[in-house]
Parts: structure tokens; sequence; C-alpha cells
């Protein structure tokens, strides 16, 4: 009778240290899940806004105003107005635990939102290499890894596949053009277009610039004489689309170029080439291989 005694004492004992550890583990879970409810996430960008989506982050409380179409979990998010300036009494109003912008609006933001007292992270989406690293970050900051590892192989197999198919090719020149309503600029290799078409095997004609975008020359542009010309309109794309169509037509200049001659300027469309890298980069690698490399 001692002995069964004994031995229902120790079932005992290791049945309330079970309890105790199950009862831990389950205190741990709970702690990390109301961590995570915590977490209120404003997303001041269309891109920015994209990308939490693709990484099934329900926990965004704050979109920008944009005429394109937003994820459809967050229907109902407060609109806090447009990415190049959000009105901040919204975003306060949010009480957010994380303001995320992207890089190429810091310069004019930063000071915006220090001001305010907002604490901003700005993301690199300037390139694709740049938005797989943010995608990655923001997979670890908030528990979405898997997903994340999930979303950066993606353009890593797409790249491996290009580089494959471009092999022995000859390398096409391009110029890149930025319209905005009234004007244009020059994109380097440092801006996102120009990142894909050099992503691509494409030879940007413009060379050894640190900076995304140049003013345009066209007597120098000219003395270039790309094989292909690119057309991006960055905000009200249908009037930049015909603005481009208007200078081509009636500025003189454009018509002894080799592009122009073999019939080489193509109109990229804004949802798959903004001015940041977003997650129709694959789609973009696609389009952009038909024009540098037509069959």
């Amino acid at each position: 009778m001692k002995k069964w005694g004994r031995i229902i004492t120790c079932l005992l004992v290791l049945i309330g240290v079970a309890g105790c550890a199950e009862q831990k583990e389950s205190t741990v879970a709970g702690t990390e899940q109301k961590e995570e409810s915590k977490e209120r996430i404003v997303a001041t960008t269309v891109a920015v806004t994209e990308i939490l989506d693709a990484l099934e982050i329900d926990n965004v409380v704050g979109i920008p105003t944009s005429y394109k179409q937003l994820p459809k979990r967050y229907d109902g998010k407060t609109v806090i107005g447009n990415p190049m300036k959000p009105d901040l009494e919204i975003v306060k109003s949010l009480s957010p635990t994380d303001v995320l912008s992207v890089t190429t609006l810091e310069y004019d933001l930063a000071p915006y939102f220090k001001e305010a007292n907002v604490d901003a992270t700005f993301l690199n989406l300037e390139s694709l290499k740049n938005m797989q690293d943010a995608i990655t970050t923001l997979g670890d900051t908030y528990n979405r890894k898997e997903q994340a590892k999930e979303l950066v192989a993606k353009y890593d197999k797409k790249i491996e596949e290009i580089q494959k198919k471009i092999e022995g090719k000859e390398r096409p020149s391009v110029l890149i053009l930025l319209g905005v309503p009234g004007s244009y600029l020059v994109a380097t290799e440092n801006s996102y277009i120009g990142d894909l078409v050099k992503s691509l095997g494409g030879v940007n004609i413009v060379q050894g610039e640190s900076v995304e975008y140049l003013a345009s020359n066209t007597e120098y542009l000219q003395k270039a004489n790309p094989d292909i010309i690119l057309r991006a309109a960055h905000g009200m794309p249908e009037e930049v689309v015909e603005m481009f169509k208007k200078e081509f037509k009636t500025n003189d200049i454009w018509k002894h170029f080799n592009a122009v001659k073999n019939d080489r300027v193509y109109d990229l469309e804004e949802r798959i080439f903004p001015t940041t890298a977003n997650l129709a980069a694959e789609e973009a690698l696609d389009v952009l291989m038909k024009m540098l490399y037509p069959e």
C-alpha cells in the first residue's frame, strides 16, 4: 500500500508540473498574441499597403488615399490622405504604433513627421532587391517570416528565369523618361524602372549618376541614340501619355532617334511601373522582357 501511495503521489506531482507547464505555455502564447494585437499600423503608400496585405498582416488602422484599388483586407480602414502629405491629425488620432512610408519621400516627409511628433519608418523600395529586403524586415517585425520568405523567393525565381532567357542576347540601349504633368525627367539606373531594365540586361544610356532622375537634354539624348525609349507616367497618367505623344509629334529632334524610326517607343502602365517597387514587379519584368527582346 505504501508503494502504491508513493506512485500515486509521484503521478500527482507530475500532473501538477505538466499542468503548470501547460498554463505557462498558454500564458506565453497569450502574451505574444496580446502584443501582436497591440500593433496599430498606418500604411501611407499603396505599395506598402499591398506588401502588408501579402504578408497577411491585419493590424492596419490607416491607409492612403488612392484612385487605385486597395486590398479588400483593409476595407473600411481610416483613410489618412495623400502619400506625399498625409493628414497627420488623422494619423495621430489613430494612436499608431508604426507609421510606414518609403525612402523616396523621406526628404520631404521626415521633417513634416518630426514637427508633428510622429515617429515614422521609411522603407527602401527603390529597387527590387531593396523591396525584397524590406519584405524580409517586415516579416521579422510582424511575425510573418514564412510569408516573407515565400514572397521573396518568388522574385528570386523570376530573376533566375530571366537570366537564363537573356543569356547570349545582344543588350539593347535604353532611354527611360518619367513624365509628370507638364514636364518629364530622365530616369537613371538608380530609379526603380532603371533597376528593372538593368536586371533584364538593358543598358541605360545615362551612366555614372548617383541620383534617380535628371533633367532632360534632348540633344545629349539624341547623340546617345538609344535602341528603345520607355515612357513612364507619374501622377495623372492619361494626361502624361498625351503630353508625351504631343512632345514626340511636335519636337522634330525625336524623329532622328533610332527608337522612333524603328517604332520601339513604349508607354509603361503606371500600375505596373510606379516610381517605387511594388508587388507587380514580376509582371513588370515580363512586360519589359517583351519590349527589350521581342521575338
